[in-house]
């Protein structure tokens, strides 16, 4: 669990480190128009890095700091889902469900993981 977290805690930094610093390239990679005001996205970039943050402190004790954990996966859970209604209205271009892949998919089974086993311990 430890290491699921700091790992989720680095890889969030870099990327909200990336979107505050580049905030029109992942724009540009999948083929989207750049952003007419980027600030917005360097936001997100901001409230990623800062989920970072949390998960790095949520690794010295996963089950005392479960609830970063739930706010985490339900993030990773809401993120697809805010994909695919874009998707079906045609707001964002396929290519923008590769960050799904690194952003959310793969800490759904850790994420899950750590929450069965807090509340496993608790009853």
């Amino acid at each position: 669990m430890k290491i699921t977290l700091r790992l989720a805690s680095l890889y969030n930094l870099c990327w909200g480190m990336w979107v505050i610093m580049k905030p029109n390239q992942f724009f540009i990679l999948v083929g989207m128009e750049p952003l007419n005001h980027p600030i917005v996205w360097q936001g997100m970039g901001m409230v990623i890095g800062v989920y970072g943050i949390g998960y790095w402190i949520a690794s010295y004790d996963p089950i005392k700091y479960w609830p970063i954990v739930l706010i985490g996966l339900l993030g990773k859970l809401f993120g697809p889902i805010g994909f695919f209604v874009d998707y079906s209205q045609q707001n964002v271009p396929f290519a923008f469900f590769y960050t799904l892949v690194t952003n959310d998919f793969i800490w759904w089974i850790p994420f899950f993981y750590i929450l069965k086993i807090t509340f496993a311990k608790s009853h």
